[in-house]
C-alpha cells in the first residue's frame, strides 16, 4: 500500500508490533481471560492509532495535490479543509505563502502589461520623428531645393533629432529611477536659485511667445534634497506650461515654506486640465485631450517620480479662475 511507503509509516508499524509482542509475552503471568483483553485491546490501538495516522496522511497527501495544482493552474485552495489539529499551524503557513505567491504571479503579469505597453508606445513615439528625418532628408537631397526651403528643411529636421535625444534621455532617466541606480542627493536647495535656473531653457521659446515669467517668495527658502534631479523636475512642469499657455500669457511661481514642508506652486493661464484628464495627468505615455502633437507624456510622470524620491507630493488641479496650478512640496526630513 501507499501509506506504508512512508518510513515514518513502517518504523511505528514495527515499534507497536514490537509492543504487542511484548504485552503478548507479559500477559503469560496473567490467567488466560487476562491475557485475551490485553490482546484484544493492543490490538484495538494499533489498529485506531494507524486509521486515524491514515486519515492525516490522505488529508497531506490532498494538500499536496492542492498545492501542485494551484502552482500549476492558478486553482485557489480551500483552507478551511485544514482546521484541525497539527495541521493548523502548517495550514497557516501554507495560506501566507500562496497569497504570497498569488500576489507576485499578479505583479509579474502586470508587468509584463505594462513592459509591452510601454515597449509599444516608446516605438512609436521614436518611430514617428525617424519617418519624419527620412522623409526631410530625402527632400534635402533634391538638387533643385531652394535655398529658403533647405533652410526650413534643416531647422525642422534640427528640432526633429532634438525630440528624439529628449526623449531617450527621458526614457533612460525614468529606467534609472525604476531601476534604483540613481542616489539622490541630500544638500540644501534654495528654490528661486533652483526655478531660475530651471527656467533658463525655457526664455527664449516664452520670449518667442512673449509669455512672462514671475516668482513670487522669499529668496531664503529651501528644502533638503537633489538640486539636479529637482531642477528637472520643475523643467518639465515650466515646459507643460509653457506649451498650454497662450501667446503673450503668463506663467507665475510661488514658493514658501514652514514648519512641515516647503511649497512650490507652478500656475498658467491656460486652458487648464479635463475632469477626465486629471486623473491620469502622471502616468506615462498618458496624452491629455490639450497636449501638443509633440508631447510623449513622459515629463510630468518623470517629474512625479523624482519629487516622490525626495519625500515629495506633485499634484495638479484647475485654478478657479481658469488655468492649470501644480503644487508640489518637499517634506521636511526629521531626524
Amino acid at each position: 500500500m501507499k501509506f506504508f511507503r512512508n518510513p515514518e509509516i513502517r518504523l511505528s508499524l514495527l515499534w507497536h508490533l514490537f509492543l504487542l509482542l511484548a504485552a503478548l509475552g507479559t500477559g503469560t503471568l496473567f490467567p488466560s481471560h487476562a491475557r485475551t483483553l490485553l490482546a484484544l485491546f493492543s490490538f484495538l490501538y494499533i489498529i485506531s492509532h494507524f486509521r486515524i495516522t491514515w486519515c492525516r496522511y490522505r488529508r497531506l497527501e490532498q494538500l499536496s495535490r492542492e498545492i501542485d495544482h494551484m502552482l500549476h493552474s492558478q486553482v485557489p485552495i480551500h483552507f478551511e479543509n485544514y482546521r484541525e489539529g497539527e495541521l493548523s499551524i502548517l495550514e497557516n503557513e501554507l495560506s501566507k505563502m500562496t497569497l504570497r505567491l498569488s500576489e507576485q504571479a499578479a505583479a509579474l503579469e502586470n508587468d509584463k502589461k505594462f513592459l509591452a505597453d510601454s515597449m509599444a508606445d516608446i516605438s512609436h513615439q521614436i518611430r514617428s520623428p525617424l519617418t519624419s528625418s527620412n522623409l526631410i532628408l530625402s527632400l534635402l537631397m533634391k538638387p533643385d531645393l531652394s535655398a529658403g526651403r533647405r533652410k526650413e528643411l534643416l531647422l525642422e529636421l534640427t528640432q526633429l533629432l532634438s525630440r528624439i535625444d529628449w526623449l531617450v534621455e527621458s526614457l533612460l532617466k525614468m529606467s534609472k529611477m525604476d531601476a534604483g541606480t540613481i542616489k539622490l542627493q541630500q544638500t540644501a536647495v534654495n528654490v528661486e536659485t533652483l526655478i531660475c535656473q530651471a527656467a533658463e531653457p525655457l526664455m527664449i521659446p516664452m520670449e518667442l511667445r512673449e509669455q512672462t515669467l514671475t516668482l513670487k517668495g522669499d529668496s531664503q527658502v529651501q528644502f533638503t534634497g537633489d538640486f539636479s534631479w529637482s531642477q528637472e523636475a520643475i523643467l518639465n512642469i515650466l515646459k507643460n506650461c509653457m506649451e498650454h499657455t497662450p501667446f503673450g500669457g503668463c506663467i507665475k511661481v510661488s514658493f514658501s515654506e514652514n514648519t512641515i514642508f516647503t511649497e512650490i506652486i507652478i500656475e498658467d493661464n491656460g486652458d487648464g486640465f479635463t475632469p477626465e484628464d486629471l486623473p491620469h495627468l502622471f502616468e506615462r505615455f498618458y496624452r491629455g485631450k490639450n497636449a501638443s502633437l509633440q508631447s510623449v507624456g513622459i515629463g510630468l510622470a518623470l517629474s512625479r517620480m523624482i519629487v516622490l524620491q525626495q519625500n515629495g507630493t506633485l499634484k495638479a488641479e484647475n485654478r478657479p479662475e481658469g488655468g492649470a496650478r501644480f503644487l508640489i512640496k518637499f517634506y521636511r526630513q526629521h531626524p
